[in-house]
């Protein structure tokens, strides 16, 4: 009897899975293996709203694998050293595992590479598992990666992703292979208590419902703050619960300027990690330099905190801060204002602000979270650095009738109508009616520091 191992990393499904339908077709028995990586704990990455969401993805991974006669074998420690160690139990010939894009991830599969190379086994890396395209599948001339979106999107959209793969029928798994308990959500603590559920079953039935009733309306209605018509498939997306090349293909099929312009959404996050592959420093270190002296934690603690609680003066920024810490999630406008609010209002060190965001997104990932705050700080590839977001005309923007703000900002909820944007210009009176404080910094002035930090 042949056996493979297949590494799963954050691609936890069956369905559309390259690395599990490799090891099938080339092993008589299949070891699937989940490692929880000391290396990624020691980071401060396994936050616990990701830890919780993993424990449910990990628990219905290993129903789907038993219902196909199989079962997840789950090992705690240094992964090359995990594999390692369950291949030689095995007797496995080769591992399979899809591709990371992040510096630890490329880190990780060498260190494994090169563990099961010195033991005569051979490490199989798949593309296209994570993302719609592999990185690198499309690149300009004389460089290795885009620096800017729209000719990447052009490219991107010329090009027709892999064919969706069947879930497997069975998996054979080899007796005598142990594994430790399964995580489970409710032993994590300081979760947020709107945390969504986790797995791929849940990730289908979130897709099949959203493709029907909200994907048409995508177009109109991605930016609506208050109607919540995003697809809430971000965290799916991340632990790899949902394949990228799956909603590509899916969104295609059902067209319109709705799956247009999802499509769209799907191509970003792949243009962000083709970036980040080819600059992983781009992680910690400024995209494209504007040698900005940034304020710190230590010159501006009182606003960062501000900034982090959603109490900073400004409804709209506030709301979508109060909504990632109930919900560990955020609404793509929100995460706009809020991250142009920090950076360029207040003129604080992008890394503060994604930083916090990945103590508490449960979507927190390294190229989507890094290169976005990048983006709206003006280092990465925004080709308007200077650009500002003006919260409270976004505010009356995308949420016109304030009825988000008084979602999420409930001190507020006496107010009626788009006055909820602006509480300062209330009469006196009744202005001392409302306990929310009044702004951190008046506008104008944080966009004059702003501008004569950037030499403008």
């Amino acid at each position: 009897m042949t056996v493979s191992v297949v590494l799963f990393t954050s691609d936890l499904r069956l369905h559309d899975h390259p690395p599990l339908r490799a090891a099938l077709a080339g092993a008589d028995e299949v070891v699937p293996l989940f490692v929880r990586d000391d290396a990624l704990a020691a980071t401060g990455f396994a936050a616990p709203n990701r830890c919780a969401f993993l424990a449910d993805c990990l628990t219905d991974l290993d129903a789907g694998l038993r219902a196909r006669g199989g079962r997840l074998v789950v090992r705690s420690g240094e992964v090359a050293d995990r594999v390692r160690e369950v291949a030689a139990e095995a007797g496995a010939r080769e591992v399979h595992m899809a591709a990371g894009v992040s510096g630890f991830a490329q880190r990780r599969e060498r260190r494994l590479r090169d563990a099961l190379w010195a033991d005569g086994r051979h490490l199989r890396v798949h593309d296209a598992v994570s993302t719609a395209l592999p990185p690198g599948a499309v690149t300009p001339a004389g460089s290795d990666h885009y620096a800017v979106f729209t000719p990447y999107f052009r490219r991107w959209s010329q090009e027709r992703p892999r064919d969706v793969l069947r879930a497997p029928r069975a998996v054979r798994v080899p007796d005598g292979i142990g594994s430790e308990p399964l995580p489970a959500r409710e032993h994590t603590d300081g979760v947020s208590p709107g945390l969504a559920a986790g797995g791929e079953s849940e990730g289908r039935r979130r897709w099949s419902a959203w493709k029907r009733s909200g994907l048409a309306a995508y177009e109109d209605r991605h930016d609506d703050l208050p109607g919540d018509a995003t697809s809430r498939l971000s965290p799916h997306l991340h632990f790899g619960t949902l394949s990228p090349v799956e909603l590509a293909h899916g969104a295609r099929e059902s067209g319109g300027p709705g799956g247009a312009a999802f499509v769209r959404q799907l191509c970003w996050r792949d243009f962000h990690h083709q970036v980040l592959a080819a600059r992983p420093g781009a992680a910690t270190a400024d995209y494209r330099t504007r040698h900005d002296h940034w304020r710190t934690e230590s010159t501006a603690r009182e606003e960062i905190t501000a900034w982090q609680e959603g109490r900073t003066g400004y409804p709209v920024v506030d709301a979508a801060m109060r909504q990632l810490l109930h919900e560990g999630w955020m609404h793509n406008r929100g995460r706009l204002l809020t991250a142009s609010f920090l950076t360029k209002t207040l003129y604080v060190d992008w890394r503060v602000g994604a930083r916090h965001f990945l103590t508490w997104l449960v979507d927190g990932d390294v190229a989507d979270n890094q290169l976005n705050w990048q983006w709206v700080a003006g280092t990465g590839t925004d080709t308007r650095p200077n650009r500002v977001l003006n919260p409270v005309a976004q505010g009356r923007r995308f949420d016109p009738d304030g009825a988000y703000v008084r979602r999420w900002v409930p001190e507020l909820a006496g107010i009626h109508g788009p006055a909820v944007h602006e509480p300062w210009k209330l009469p006196t009176a009744e202005r001392a009616r409302y306990d929310y404080p009044e702004p951190l910094v008046a506008l104008s002035d944080g966009l004059a520091r702003f501008q004569r930090a950037r030499g403008r």
